[in-house]
């Protein structure tokens, strides 16, 4: 059985959508969990590196317990501060605002790397922004040999002190590029680093990225890369290659009315990576992943959505 180790942050959302009542749902890194349940082959398991905050900590066990992929106990830590919980208020189908409660303390490379030797692959999604520094990602680059995909969505994030997010440039780029073998953004991301976004990209090659996806909203997603491409492949420096740079917009094959668009950034994330692990080229993979995203808006919350994006009927 081959494992795939996931590093993210639970979070407990409340979600305001017009005059509606708020509802209250797992967040962050648990659509990423749902989306890989539902995409990864059957060879493959989750290995879910989380903490959680105690006063979260049974609700948090009882949504991983209905992980059926999961290997044998998780590598799940509860930690003494509260949990992240997120209030987002939505002022139109995609746009909102963000305002971040609580303090899961990041990972050390102590606490991490023991975690991360018998696995195959890792996933990391930075849902709070705080997973860890990038000393820590430059020291699980060195002692982690398997290919590493990330979403750099919250490292674009700071936090007012009221809790607000608010939108950050990020600070050593390079350094984080240096870290992944595939990395994720969205177009918002893209511009706070500035520049084209080939010269962006070109960036990330130089520092061994091979494989950089830009979420574009309802237009699809862009990739970056220099063929041929396969995530488990081992890592090489594709700078040295010479080779060209290709890139292409992969649009969705099917538009949904948007019931609820939270979390599709994280289902797009983590079925890109299941139709990776399973051999698929980068435009089938993408392809998935859109649709798998396109499911998720008309579908309230991460529990159970693994069902959902199975189009099997979810359990009550």
């Amino acid at each position: 059985m081959k494992r795939l180790g996931v590093v993210g942050t639970m979070v407990w959302d409340t979600i305001h959508r017009g005059a509606a009542a708020p509802t209250d749902e797992w967040g962050g890194i648990a659509y990423s969990l749902a989306a890989l349940e539902a995409g990864l082959p059957p060879e493959w398991a989750i290995v879910p590196l989380i903490k959680v905050g105690r006063d979260l900590g049974p609700q948090a066990n009882a949504f991983l317990r209905g992980l059926t992929r999961r290997a044998g106990a998780a590598r799940f830590v509860e930690v003494p501060q509260p949990n992240n919980r997120v209030t987002l208020h939505y002022s139109g189908p995609v746009r909102r605002c963000e305002r971040l409660t609580g303090g899961v303390p990041p990972w050390s490379w102590t606490e991490l790397g023991p975690m991360v030797r018998d696995l195959d692959a890792l996933y990391v999604n930075f849902i709070s922004g705080f997973e860890f520094d990038v000393e820590t990602a430059a020291l699980l680059r060195r002692g982690f040999p398997g290919p590493i995909y990330a979403d750099l969505h919250s490292l674009f994030l700071g936090v007012a002190p009221d809790g607000m997010r608010v939108p950050q440039p990020l600070d050593r780029v390079a350094e984080w590029f240096a870290c992944f073998d595939a990395v994720q953004l969205n177009e918002d991301e893209l511009a706070l680093i500035g520049g084209d976004p080939m010269a962006v990209a070109a960036r990330a090659v130089a520092q061994g990225v091979r494989l950089m996806i830009v979420t574009v909203g309802e237009r699809g997603a862009v990739y970056f890369t220099v063929p041929p491409f396969r995530f488990l492949a081992g890592r090489s420096d594709a700078a040295a290659t010479g080779g060209t740079i290709r890139t292409a917009r992969i649009p969705p094959t099917t538009a949904a009315v948007p019931e609820d668009p939270t979390g599709c950034g994280d289902v797009f994330g983590g079925t890109l990576v299941a139709e990776l692990i399973r051999g698929h080229d980068v435009e089938t993979a993408i392809r998935a992943a859109n649709h798998a995203a396109g499911r998720n808006v008309t579908y309230r919350g991460a529990t159970n959505l693994q069902y959902h994006l199975r189009g099997e009927i979810v359990p009550r």
